[in-house]
């Protein structure tokens, strides 16, 4: 009798799975010794600052600060290694933060975790909705047809941020010329203003320096808001 190819094939596969089960192990262990270096390492900054360091998970994070929409895309949404306090006269939050999505194939539904950090500084100003961020090759196609942004005498500043504002003497207001040079000699961060609060992001996971960096950023903008809009804010103008 010929031998059945699927018994022939088993020792293979038995030793595929094992395969897969050593590397899946090793990856589950690698993600747990990096996730313990992140926080020792976030505990420390925060240490460094004043602020305090909470590393659990807050899923009510949410509904506590301004509608966002980089905090709003997705489900089972949460906070984690939440450093806070006052930083420079302002409150001040640096997390990690999670959503997932799903998407739809052949072997059904899989679900996709996303992972970004973000930085929200509050302001006791009613600041006006805008978002900046940087320009991309989908921007400059959506010029071609019309779905333009707000530009700005500096040509260098157009050319590298991308603003939306429904307000544009707000726009112009909040990135004057000192402001525009200052954002054009720091990092960029996407940068979105509401109603007492400034957060800043990237889709990714922010090194210290880069948390510390974006509450420079957004310190020094609001630092730059001229007085006379200031004033006007305040008289809710």
């Amino acid at each position: 009798m010929a031998p059945d190819p699927r018994e022939a094939r088993r020792p293979m596969q038995v030793a595929l799975l094992l395969l897969a089960a050593v590397v899946g192990v090793g990856l589950l262990v690698l993600a747990a010794h990096q996730s313990a270096a992140r926080r020792k390492e976030l505990a420390a900054f925060a240490a460094s600052q004043g602020l305090s360091f909470a590393p659990d998970r807050d899923p009510d994070f949410e509904r506590r600060v301004p509608p966002f929409p980089a905090l709003c895309r997705g489900d089972r949404r949460y906070a984690f290694n939440v450093v806070a306090g006052r930083h420079q006269q302002r409150a001040v939050r640096c997390f990690d933060y999670h959503y997932q999505t799903y998407s739809h194939g052949k072997h059904g539904r899989r679900t996709h975790h996303h992972h970004f950090s973000a930085v929200l500084v509050e302001c006791d100003l009613p600041l006006r909705p805008l978002v900046l961020r940087a320009e991309n090759v989908l921007d400059k196609l959506a010029e071609l047809v019309g779905f333009d942004d707000i530009d700005f005498e500096s040509s260098e500043f157009s050319r590298r941020f991308h603003v939306k504002a429904e307000d544009r003497r707000w726009a112009f207001d909040l990135l004057h010329q000192a402001t525009m040079e200052f954002l054009l000699a720091r990092p960029v961060f996407a940068l979105d203003f509401r109603p007492g609060a400034v957060l800043a992001w990237r889709d990714t996971q922010l090194a210290v320096a880069d948390l510390s960096a974006a509450l420079d950023v957004v310190h020094g903008v609001l630092d730059r808001l001229p007085p006379s809009v200031v004033q006007e804010l305040r008289a809710g103008g």
